[in-house]
């Protein structure tokens, strides 16, 4: 009987152990991947500092948005300037939603980012919000997105 226990217990341990390790793998898959949002992505590869411009204007809405297949939501916001309503892309929103700066409708932005065409519409995905003197920061001068971290990879 005592063999039966024993062997149940280090079954059970095994078990607990690869279980455990599965899980941490698959956490740190998640992240080094954010989702579809990791700067090896074929959604970040849109992003070109080459393209890099400065707009202003006031917040129209914030959406939630789901930029290509197999990506995690980001958020986006739709921002009215002198000559055009365009969409902004800020980031997955796990990341966006838990910065200091929070964004309303109807605020005055100043956005710097690459202008892309997205779904056949021009839209431009953001390495700064500013809003009067806050800045939430996306991406690097390179325009890699801080959200990935120690897994940087173009």
């Amino acid at each position: 009987m005592k063999k039966i226990v024993a062997s149940i217990a280090i079954i059970t341990s095994i078990f607990l152990l690869t279980a455990d390790q599965a899980l941490a793998q698959s956490e740190m898959m998640r992240w080094r991947h954010s989702g579809g949002w990791g700067s090896g992505s074929q959604y970040s590869r849109l992003y070109d500092p080459q393209t890099l411009e400065t707009i202003s204007g006031k917040i129209v809405s914030i959406e939630r948005m789901t930029p290509m297949q197999r990506m995690s939501h980001g958020i986006r916001l739709m921002v009215k300037t002198a000559k055009e309503t365009i969409s902004v892309h800020l980031g997955p929103e796990w990341y966006v939603t838990n910065q200091d700066i929070q964004l309303q409708p109807n605020e005055r932005v100043k956005i710097k980012g690459s202008r892309i065409i997205f779904n056949d519409k021009p839209a431009i995905i953001a390495a700064e919000v500013k809003k009067g003197d806050k800045i939430l920061t996306l991406r690097d001068s390179d325009g890699l997105p801080l959200w990935s971290g120690c897994c940087r990879q173009r």
